[in-house]
């Protein structure tokens, strides 16, 4: 019998060698995936983070230029008069363009400048047929009441923005007034 003990008690300790193996195998499987996770976890975050930076740089960097923030566009409201075109070359040079109105909310915008500002609205091309700066025609406008009207027969081919109505405040103008202006410049974030 002694040799019956012996082997039994070899096969309870292979035994319970084997389970103590599996569950080592286990347990080291699951702290990889758990690191392989963290790792994972840890790299989307440092990614996110970057991202963060990136976008808080250049808001920084707008703003210390004196852009505004809105509805995902940045906006520099001049603070001298030109006329439309050359208000317009001054928004290209700072690589934007003059503001185009998509929206009720970017109308609105508009009116905490409480002044008279050129937008990117012109009919020159085609007397009566509005296009944005950008060569898309208008679908949705804002016209002051009895407006456009090339007022007593003038020449008048550009938007401009009167604020003291901000829901319908659009004006077409002499191109050639001297007006302040907002350039916008769409950036992805």
């Amino acid at each position: 019998m002694p040799g019956r003990n012996l082997f039994r008690l070899f096969g309870v300790s292979f035994g319970l060698l084997y389970i103590l193996q599996a569950a080592l195998n286990i347990s080291l499987r699951l702290t990889f995936y758990n690191t392989s996770d963290i790792e994972a976890i840890l790299k989307n975050v440092t990614k996110e983070r970057d991202e963060l930076k990136r976008k808080l740089a250049i808001f920084a960097e707008y703003s210390h230029q004196g852009w505004m923030y809105f509805n995902d566009s940045f906006y520099y409201i001049s603070s001298q008069k030109k006329s439309w075109q050359d208000s317009r070359s001054d928004c290209l040079q700072r690589g934007a363009d003059l503001m185009i109105i998509n929206n009720k909310e970017e109308q609105e915008f508009t009116r905490h400048f409480q002044r008279l500002v050129w937008i990117g609205l012109t009919d020159r091309e085609t007397e009566g047929k509005w296009k944005w700066v950008d060569g898309t025609p208008l679908t949705t406008s804002y016209w002051a009441t009895n407006e456009p009207n090339s007022y007593k027969g003038r020449d008048e081919d550009c938007g401009e923005i009167k604020y003291y109505d901000d829901e319908n405040s659009w004006n077409d103008q002499s191109c050639e007034s001297q007006n302040i202006w907002i350039c916008e410049k769409t950036i992805s974030l």
